[in-house]
């Protein structure tokens, strides 16, 4: 296996290779709720977010996601200075999808599950990507 060559390379490995299912759960989680709409594509955002948090809540998910940063956090060899919990700062189920946060001493690991995407003229909630290496975004942000 090649080594990754940037920390957010780091971190995007071991999600795919150590959380494969959960990534695998919340893009099904996605499904589901995509499958109940009316069409396409939801103009309402509580109508996205709130059914998709309440069936991560209901797939075990959202008690995962704190062990899940800590797991991203712990493959870039950083320490966070608190232990995360599922619920802001740290978790946070956004129109796009779970978003989790770690401040870390050179700035923060931001990680992304784009289940869902935003269109524009006019704002529409779309399916995101069914593959959960599509899905998948890790940055690591400056101070």
């Amino acid at each position: 296996m090649t080594r990754p060559t940037s920390a957010s390379a780091t971190v995007r490995a071991h999600l795919l290779d150590v959380h494969a299912d959960l990534l695998d759960t919340v893009l099904a989680c996605a499904d589901d709720i995509a499958d109940s709409w009316d069409g396409d594509a939801r103009t309402d955002r509580a109508a996205v977010v709130e059914p998709f948090e309440c069936g991560l809540d209901q797939a075990g998910v959202l008690d995962r996601l704190p062990v899940v940063l800590v797991g991203a956090v712990d493959a870039l060899d950083a320490e966070l200075t608190a232990k995360p919990v599922a619920a802001p700062p740290y978790v946070a189920i956004t129109s796009v999808g779970p978003v989790l946060r770690a401040t870390l001493g050179s700035g923060r690991l931001v990680v992304t599950i784009h289940a869902f995407g935003v269109e524009r003229d006019p704002t529409r909630y779309v399916r995101g990507p069914a593959n959960p290496a599509d899905a998948l975004a890790v940055e690591l942000r400056n101070r």
